[in-house]
């Protein structure tokens, strides 16, 4: 009887023990969430890299101004370490912006909004007229054949998938047209492309965007622009009703040889297991037409306040975290790759990597890509994150910049916030900082914070 009343006391405190444990990781979790709230610098962080140093395309002046910002902010946090690791990136000019007209009569002219893809050679210097082909995908340019597209400019017109809840698979189904539709226009003999900007709404502003020509000789490579959503519409209805109109596009953008640029790297050393690196990270550059807010300064901010509010709280992380900025997403993924390449020549071990390049609208959760068990411990943290309304977990990719680390056994996540109005600012002049809510970049830190302190406290 005695020996089952202590087991029966036994079993009592044990409870109590748990129930005291989850009643202090709520508190810490209450007290990261205060501190991006109340207390947050990702807001005030941003509006300066948007509205001071602006677009920050790789291997322009304004990304070097980026980079030596970031080091100075970081480095005014008081962390362990902060360093530069140097990377080769490309430079690409767009140069005067381009200009296209739709000419219906000879004398007669509607100007659409364009602007070059990320990557495009120049017009020549009178610019190009020619008749249009207007086609959905590759298929269609095949069935035409180079007889019915030499001579002409390739019109791609396929739209994303306005019937997709998920915004980025629409984005993925049709960016293919932007990335390679140079490259295969070109077999055929076009003189050049204009592709439907990657947009869900109607709109007269025109979406860049990182192209390839693949191994094509520069000889036989062809200029590459988007034209707006509304442009778009346009030409497709016009070309419905005159079939032989022409469409007159100039540009004079230029590659350069590559230039040296830098991740931007700082970390806090851990208290007992330094050796295992939790990495959270965006990408520093962006493309140019706009400010970068959303892509990818949020990321940026977001993961440059997950260390602040470790050092503002004074927790002991048990692990080491690093934040790094990458430099080069957006046009070749130089600085991922590099960073990884350099982690694997250092044996570094990255059990965990959280990258926040979707913008910063509000949280709603994260894609993970891990084993089943790791996965599996994740998702027995959703109560943490229920008072927060973070209730996304799934199966799914984690970011460009950080996809390189991936192990059999490490954990790669990506934030997932509302994905919705993301496409409206996507590589385009609207992204700017007056597009940021400053509460949902606030709540999307400490989202970003509160996982990084889950996965150090239960060592995922």
């Amino acid at each position: 009887m005695k020996y089952n009343k202590f087991l029966i006391l036994f079993f009592l405190f044990f409870i109590d023990l748990t129930g005291q444990e989850e009643k202090k990781i709520h508190s810490n979790i209450r007290e990261i969430y205060d501190i991006s709230l109340v207390d947050g610098k990702s807001y005030n962080w941003l509006e300066h890299l948007s509205n001071n140093i602006g677009g920050r395309l790789s291997g322009s002046l304004n990304a070097e101004r980026a980079i030596l910002w970031a080091k100075e902010e970081l480095e005014n946090l008081g962390l362990d370490s902060v360093w530069l690791q140097p990377v080769m990136v490309p430079k690409w000019v767009r140069g005067n912006f381009e200009y296209a007209n739709i000419e219906t009569s000879p004398g007669n002219t509607i100007n659409v909004p364009i602007c070059a893809l990320g990557g495009s050679i120049a017009t020549p210097l009178s610019g190009i007229r020619a008749e249009v082909v207007e086609v959905k995908n590759f298929d269609d340019l095949k069935l035409l054949g180079k007889e019915k597209v030499a001579g002409k400019i390739v019109f791609f017109n396929r739209p994303m998938q306005a019937d997709l809840v998920s915004t980025f698979e629409s984005y993925s189904n049709c960016v293919d047209q932007r990335y390679d539709g140079a490259r295969i226009a070109s077999k055929y003999g076009a003189l050049a492309v204009i592709v439907r900007s990657m947009n869900l709404r109607l709109d007269d502003f025109p979406h860049t965007g990182v192209m390839s020509y693949g191994d094509i000789p520069n000889k036989r490579r062809i200029p590459a622009a988007a034209i707006s959503t509304n442009g778009a519409e346009l030409l497709s209805s016009m070309l419905s009703l005159n079939p032989n109109l022409k469409f007159f596009i100039k540009q004079n953008c230029k590659n350069f040889p590559d230039v040296l640029s830098y991740n931007v790297i700082g970390e806090i050393k851990g208290s007992i297991k330094s050796d295992e690196i939790m990495l959270v990270g965006g990408h520093l550059d962006s493309w140019d037409l706009g400010d970068g807010a959303h892509d990818d300064g949020a990321g940026i901010v977001q993961s440059m306040e997950v260390l602040r509010i470790f050092k503002k709280n004074k927790y002991k992380l048990k692990r080491t975290l690093r934040v790094v900025l990458f430099m080069n997403e957006e046009n070749g993924k130089r600085g991922g790759i590099k960073y990884a390449e350099n982690a694997i020549k250092n044996y570094e071990n990255h059990v965990l990597a959280l990258e926040s390049d979707a913008g910063g609208f509000s949280p709603r959760g994260f894609s993970i890509s891990s084993n089943s068990y790791k996965f599996d411990k994740i998702l027995s943290w959703k109560n943490f994150f229920k008072p927060y309304q973070i209730h996304y977990f799934e199966k799914g990719g984690s970011g460009a910049d950080i996809e390189f680390l991936k192990t059999e056994d490490n954990v790669l996540i990506g934030l997932r916030p509302d994905s919705q109005r993301y496409f409206d600012y996507h590589h385009a002049s609207t992204d700017t900082f007056e597009a940021i809510n400053k509460r949902e970049l606030e709540l999307g830190a400490a989202a970003m914070a509160t996982l990084i302190y889950l996965a150090d406290y239960f060592q995922l």
